[in-house]
């Protein structure tokens, strides 16, 4: 199916680019597939509060634990769902955080079945307008892209984790590239449909896709990124080259052996989040 999807994006990206871009631009936003909740994250998943709420036409499903005052807002990564957090959630919540998390349409039990960044800068930016101002949000894989690439828009926030980040879209667009094995017409075809119909009147799309890029005040003063060396979805130097481009604002840690999912469910890198939080930072991760 890969091979005659990239086939028939090659032959229509040659004659007709606009139909050709809508076409990679539906296959590039369609997730891998809806992975269900884990036996261990149930129960932590029974406690929360849901709520609906309704970005570019899909129902976007939200859970809160608490009801505290500017709450830690989560966001997930490709393919993946809030329950994947579950081990953040207690750690917080021990803190007394209120935490806030969604599904991206397509994604775990919301509707729809792709969701785009400007998807997950939607949900964000209705999340701060309900919720009021977040005193972090920690994001994994695309959400870190999608959380700084939303920052831009105003929202503020004092401190933020990315786990296994992506810094920049055109990351993402190599990626789909490589795995369709798709030709350089596609991938024009791809990003015109992204600028001009995505984003359609957005200036400097490309740049404000791209987090290594202009961060001045759109990022806060302290940023967390952990990232595993064996991460062969988002390479480590994604990372890296957003600890480069915010300098003394960031924190890097690098870990090994537990991949792109994984680390997620990692004792020391859930505590080490929790206390960069809670602004002691005395956990190691190796």
């Amino acid at each position: 199916m890969a091979s005659l999807l990239s086939i028939t994006l090659d032959l229509s990206a040659r004659v007709a680019p606009g139909p050709a871009g809508r076409a990679a631009f539906r296959a590039f936003v369609k997730p891998l597939g809806r992975p269900r909740v884990k036996p261990e994250e149930v129960e932590v998943m029974s406690r929360a509060e849901t709520g609906r709420l309704s970005v570019n036409g899909a129902s976007v499903t939200t859970y809160r634990w608490g009801d505290g005052e500017r709450p830690v807002l989560l966001v997930h990564g490709w393919s993946s769902r809030a329950s994947r957090f579950a081990a953040f959630v207690e750690a917080l919540r021990a803190q007394g955080h209120t935490v806030v998390a969604f599904d991206a349409p397509g994604h775990g039990e919301s509707g729809g079945r792709a969701a785009s960044i400007r998807d997950f800068r939607d949900i964000i930016l209705q999340l701060h307008e309900e919720y009021g101002e977040f005193s972090a949000i920690v994001a994994h894989s695309i959400g870190v892209l999608s959380t700084l690439f939303t920052l831009r828009d105003g929202i503020r926030v004092e401190r933020v984790v990315g786990i296994g980040g992506i810094a920049h879209f055109d990351y993402l667009v190599d990626g789909f590239r490589r795995t369709l094995n798709v030709g350089p017409a596609v991938v024009r075809a791809l990003r015109g449909h992204v600028e001009h119909r995505l984003f359609a009147g957005v200036p400097d799309i490309w740049r404000r896709l791209d987090a290594r890029l202009d961060p001045g005040r759109a990022v806060p003063e302290r940023i967390l990124l952990v990232h595993d060396a064996d991460d062969d979805t988002s390479v480590p130097a994604q990372s890296r080259a957003l600890a480069e481009a915010y300098g003394e604002r960031a924190r890097l840690i690098e870990t090994r052996g537990l991949g792109h999912r994984r680390i997620l469910r990692d004792p020391e890198v859930v505590a080490a989040t929790a206390e960069f939080l809670a602004g002691t930072e005395s956990v190691a991760v190796r």
